[in-house]
């Protein structure tokens, strides 16, 4: 299995437009490496590949990735569906952008696919499939699994009925080799059985969002105490039962991955402490268009 980091940030990317936080200057400035929106590639064959969410910058991710290039006919993409973790803004408004490709198919979770607004929009322009997670995506030589891991719900979706799950974490198989990787982006914590559904993977890539729990209220002035950031949805890395901690006591054949790092985040500078710790852990930030071997 090839797996694409075509993004690697939380919402927002960095920099941040409207934020000039240390880390936002210092990407503006060229001293640390910018990096768009999360979201991630991934193909049994090299032919045949699926999305791992759709950012709002998925049309430059895909510009700037060969392997999805169109072709060889004029209107041919290698991009044969899309699976989605959740339904917050910053994973599902690259749907908007891919209208053009028929017969696309999406998966999610079912209350995603009730209240995600860009369904009814998109139905519009073109004929997709919309399939929910009760039944396992169909991917070409893939086996996907899922696991609930919160119940988060997206703003435009705090009036909907439907119960759950709001967030999902995939664990995608390669059926030849039995090989594992493990995609979750958006972990408010984590779950009792998330160890279980990790292990044997040997890659996880996880949620990077935020360092510490007071985080951004530090990084950007604001009164964002750390009760609100943790509303948010994303564990920290550092701190009792913290990620670090659990990647310390996890399975050492797994290389440990971050994603959705968001711009306030101190490991985002390679020379800050905080990057040094993430390092000590065993863990890895890598650069948007990585490419993995799994």
């Amino acid at each position: 299995m090839r797996a694409v980091l075509l993004g690697t940030a939380a919402g927002g990317g960095l920099p941040q437009w409207n934020c000039a936080c240390p880390n936002c200057r210092a990407a503006r400035e060229g001293a640390i490496a910018t990096r768009t929106q999360d979201c991630l590639a991934i193909s049994a064959d090299g032919h045949d590949w699926y999305l791992l969410n759709a950012s709002p910058d998925i049309r430059a991710q895909i510009l700037a990735c060969p392997t999805l290039a169109p072709g060889p006919g004029a209107r041919e993409t290698p991009i044969r569906g899309v699976l989605l973790t959740d339904g917050e803004l910053d994973h599902t408004l690259g749907l908007l952008q891919l209208k053009e490709a028929p017969g696309l198919r999406v998966w999610a979770p079912e209350s995603v696919l009730d209240a995600l607004p860009a369904r009814e929009i998109i139905g519009r322009y073109v004929d997709w499939e919309w399939h929910s997670l009760r039944t396992a995506p169909d991917l070409r030589g893939l086996r996907v699994s899922t696991l609930r891991i919160s119940d988060k719900r997206p703003k435009y979706a705090a009036e909907s009925p439907a119960e759950g799950p709001w967030v999902v974490a995939y664990r995608i198989t390669d059926e030849a080799t039995g090989n594992a990787l493990v995609y979750a982006p958006c972990l408010a914590g984590w779950p009792q059985d998330f160890d279980e559904f990790c292990v044997g993977a040997t890659h996880v890539l996880l949620d990077g969002s935020f360092y510490a729990a007071n985080e951004m209220s530090i990084a950007t002035h604001t009164a964002v105490g750390s009760g609100a950031q943790l509303a948010m949805g994303h564990l920290p890395m550092a701190g009792a039962g913290g990620s670090l901690e659990r990647i310390r006591r996890g399975d050492s054949r797994t290389r440990w991955l971050y994603t959705h790092v968001n711009n306030t985040n101190p490991v985002l500078n390679p020379r800050s402490p905080e990057f040094a710790e993430l390092r000590t852990a065993g863990a890895g930030l890598p650069w948007d268009g990585t490419e993995l071997r799994v």
